[in-house]
């Protein structure tokens, strides 16, 4: 554990209030009360562009390298000009723009324009359209939303995707390479277009409870549903995030970040982060996998952010260029105000790993910090905003928001209500009718436990998601969201990620997505052989199965000893809902798709290993 000394920063005190009921549930809530907000997400350029006209908004790298960068002043023209081609052409708020693309300028003044025009946007994954074999979850949400414009940037890149489309009627707008057979306008001619006072007339008309966007989550089976996100949700949020993290205020941000924007942690938090506070987007076209993380790391090389956004699986794939490098290092730490991870539980080996790098590069350590929510809850609900030493900790209810926690299952399920709460789901009133309860909170399927029950200020420890965990054959619960975690931990390097299995079984067991280049490390192979080569050699076997093995040793009880594990070769697949853009994976999903393997997993085949086995 590193004992140097950590870093400074500026968070708001913690006050949290409990309310305890008759039925055994308790309410948490902040006793700061949330400040007054803006009225759209839209004002927040129309201010930074008078106030800081020639502060850059957003950059991107282009053909050549060098980064292309629009200012505010430029944003707000630009954004006004879309908004009046969106009017011209009759698009209101019946049908959102759809937006096929990845985060770029273009994507990031469309939305705006948008919304601008009081038109809701509605950015789709680009896996829908780019890795998806069959395009049904595609055809549902154009089907769904009924869109007059679609954006693609590039149109060769989208072509197979537009061409399942039913187009008639739909003009498809994109930057470069429009599709072979499509007939397309150029967004050059939105920005050509000469805004009139109708853009400031609809603008006048966005209010509150004014539709921003559509954005779309799937369950384990179903088709993506269409959560509906209004400037209330968005600017309450924001108001929220500025309270408890008042360095976000004292100097404009900047990040450097690849979170798609179709999603809310990307597309709401730290998106309308920076346009809330003036900052800087350096938008980042790498990703956590490999031969695009080295985008990611040429990026950070050149950028120092001042606040660091990812997801457990980002950090996996950057750490090891940050303890390598050290030009890297001193970049990225240099003007670091936090690093933080959402979406998913970090397991504590990173953690330690980065503050250990931020300790070699600054002689403290950096200041980690986390919150939760949904895409229904745009997206904070908890935020910590209070030193804390290991992953876990979710923090405490952001101003605004009550948090409900009721007993559920030896757990305490929590359930969310506040301004930043969904009205529902787009045209699906049924699904908006379920995912309520009786009180008004949004029923989000996530457990809890206090990290201190008596002393709410400590903050809410994350307990798993209440769907995920099951009971062995012996009627034993097994909490499957931390067993997944500190498997990760156990199984390093050999697990990229981990699917939990046991469900009416005697014993625990373990469906691994592999790290293939950490595999190949180990087994001193080229990282291109066959997967399944490089899963099957003695020195990766037996590297997992020790390190299951140690996990065993520590942690004697059925619930938590995994006694068997496969490792798979075949990618988890978006058109099965076993993963997402982000790279989280959906384990009721990976269950029922593969559950072939988890009977493999439990017969006596020479694929499966058997941590007891193993000396540790």
């Amino acid at each position: 554990m590193t004992t140097a000394p950590r870093a400074g920063i500026d968070f708001a005190p913690v006050r949290i209030a409990r309310e305890d009921r008759p039925d055994g549930s308790f309410i948490l809530r902040s006793a700061t009360p949330l400040g007054a907000y803006a009225d759209n997400i839209c004002q927040f350029l129309v201010t930074w562009a008078g106030e800081a006209p020639d502060r850059v908004f957003l950059a991107e790298r282009g053909g050549g390298g060098a980064w292309i960068t629009v200012t505010y002043a430029e944003a707000l023209a630009k954004v006004r000009s879309i908004a009046q081609a969106l009017i011209d052409r009759g698009i209101d708020a019946a049908h959102p723009v759809m937006i096929l693309s990845d985060n770029g300028i273009e994507n990031g003044l469309l939305q705006l324009g948008a919304m601008f025009a009081g038109v809701p946007a509605a950015p789709v994954s680009p896996a829908y359209s780019l890795l998806s074999t069959d395009g049904a979850k595609l055809r549902h949400i154009f089907d769904l939303i009924e869109p007059k414009l679609v954006f693609a940037a590039d149109g060769t890149m989208f072509g197979k995707a537009l061409a399942r489309l039913d187009l008639d009627g739909v003009e498809v707008v994109c930057t470069r390479n429009p599709a072979d057979g499509i007939a397309s306008t150029a967004f050059s001619d939105l920005i050509a277009t000469t805004p009139t006072a109708a853009v400031d007339a609809a603008l006048s008309t966005v209010g509150p409870g004014t539709v921003a966007k559509i954005l779309f989550t799937s369950g384990s089976t179903d088709l993506p549903k269409g959560v509906v996100n209004t400037h209330r949700m968005l600017c309450s949020n924001q108001q929220a995030i500025a309270q408890v993290w008042p360095f976000v205020e004292a100097r404009p941000p900047v990040i450097v970040d690849w979170l798609p924007w179709n999603h809310t942690f990307g597309g709401n938090h730290n998106f309308n982060l920076i346009l809330r506070n003036g900052g800087t987007l350096y938008i980042d076209a790498g990703k956590p996998v490999p031969h695009l993380i080295e985008k990611t790391v040429a990026n950070l090389k050149e950028v120092a952010p001042t606040l660091y956004f990812n997801v457990p699986r980002g950090f996996d794939m950057l750490i090891p260029h940050l303890e390598r490098d050290e030009a890297l290092r001193a970049t990225f730490f240099s003007r670091l105000d936090t690093v933080f991870y959402a979406g998913a539980a970090l397991p504590q080996t990173l953690w330690e790993r980065l503050e250990a790098l931020s300790v070699r590069a600054t002689g403290a350590m950096v200041n980690m910090t986390s919150s939760w929510g949904a895409t229904e809850t745009a997206p904070m609900v908890t935020s910590v905003h209070f030193p804390i030493d290991e992953a876990g900790n979710i923090g405490v209810p952001a101003p605004g928001c009550e948090l409900k926690m009721i007993p559920n299952a030896g757990k305490l399920e929590m359930r969310v209500r506040g301004p930043n709460v969904t009205p529902g789901y787009y045209k699906r009133d049924d699904l908006t009718r379920a995912a309520f309860d009786e009180d008004g909170f949004y029923i989000i399927g996530d457990a809890g436990r206090l990290a201190d029950p008596d002393d709410p200020n400590r903050g809410i420890a994350f307990d798993g998601r209440i769907a995920e965990d099951f009971k062995l054959s012996t009627g034993t619960w097994v909490h499957a969201g931390n067993l997944r975690v500190a498997a990760l931990g156990a199984g390093a390097p050999v697990i990229q990620d981990a699917v939990v299995t046991g469900h009416d079984r005697d014993e625990v067991g373990l469906l691994v997505f592999p790290n293939l280049a950490a595999c190949a490390g180990l087994a001193g192979v080229d990282a291109s052989a066959p997967a399944a080569d490089i899963v099957a050699h003695e020195a990766v076997r037996t590297a997992l199965a020790r390190g299951l093995a140690a996990h065993n040793a520590r942690h004697p009880g059925s619930s938590e000893r995994i006694t068997c594990a496969l490792i798979m070769t075949a990618p988890p697949s978006i058109d099965a809902n076993e993963i997402t853009d982000k790279g989280y994976i959906n384990q009721r999903a990976v269950l029922a798709a593969r559950a072939d393997l988890v009977d493999v997993l439990y017969g006596d085949g020479p694929a499966v290993i058997r941590p007891e086995e193993q000396d540790t």
